[in-house]
């Protein structure tokens, strides 16, 4: 049944249309909030608040637009208001970013003989690539996400973000634009000359509890190892390495069977 009838029928009352329409959108929501979060438990409680939502305003849905944009919409609207994501927020910058890749530098010395090392370089390239986002203030990071890695056309992209084709646009290349010019100067995986290396970055990421080799969050989901990830970039055009690094990131599932949930999540909604 194509998503929109079972909305239809969920709208109607059907729980199974319902446990349907969740099961449908819960991983777009889930790897939505996580490149826009990083932080995995964040995207997780941030999905179900978002399916909440979904689920109180589908009666309002009047078919005008696919359901997966106004999906988005309420997604993005809830990732841009929300106080408790709000309060989250690092203020971090690409100037403050660059310093923390250029300090803890040094070989991995015994750990590259280890059996993980490959995992754990592995981590430390996807949690820095996601990290990066975070450098763009809240409006770019999602405009860079939904166009770049969600790959939504600007029709699309514009009304999710309820702004002007134009100003998405706008919006989408300033933060293409920030990204790349960070990339290309401090990234070692697109740049011969960028002083930072996940390998290096390796025993300091440890040290720091940014890794946690008994608790790998990225790395496991991974269908690329690092390696294969660093030719894979290498032979990419030099227009395109930033955004071939940024859409190597697996796209994640959401850890939890929310549409297996719909007790619990009318329960929160009450």
């Amino acid at each position: 049944m194509k998503l929109e009838q079972l909305v239809k029928k969920a709208s109607d009352g059907g729980k199974v249309a319902l446990e349907g329409v969740i099961t449908t959108i819960q991983d777009d929501i889930y790897y939505l909030a996580l490149r826009m979060l990083v932080n995995p438990e964040d995207a997780k409680d941030a999905t179900q608040e978002i399916l909440i939502k979904i689920i109180t305003k589908l009666s309002t849905f009047q078919f005008k637009s696919s359901f997966k944009t106004w999906v988005y919409s309420v997604a993005t609207n809830y990732l841009l208001t929300n106080k408790k994501i709000l309060d989250k927020e690092l203020g971090l910058t690409f100037e403050m970013y660059q310093a923390d890749l250029e300090s803890d530098l040094e070989p991995p010395a015994e750990l590259e003989q280890s059996a993980e090392y490959p995992l754990l370089v592995n981590e430390v390239r996807i949690a820095c690539t996601m990290a990066m986002l975070l450098c763009l203030n809240q409006s770019h990071r999602l405009a860079y996400i939904l166009g770049d890695i969600f790959e939504l056309d600007h029709e699309e992209a514009s009304k999710t973000l309820s702004m002007s084709k134009e100003n998405y646009r706008k919006q989408l290349s300033r933060a293409r634009a920030k990204v790349t010019k960070f990339t290309a100067t401090s990234c070692g995986l697109i740049s011969e000359n960028a002083k930072c290396a996940c390998e290096q970055k390796l025993k300091g990421a440890i040290h720091r509890g940014r890794v946690q080799p008994n608790r790998i969050n990225f790395a496991t989901e991974s269908p690329f190892t690092y390696i294969e990830i660093k030719q894979k970039v290498s032979e990419t055009q030099e227009d395109l390495k930033t955004i071939n690094m940024q859409s190597l990131i697996p796209r994640y599932k959401s850890p939890k069977k929310f549409g297996e949930m719909i007790e619990t999540l009318m329960e929160n909604i009450e």
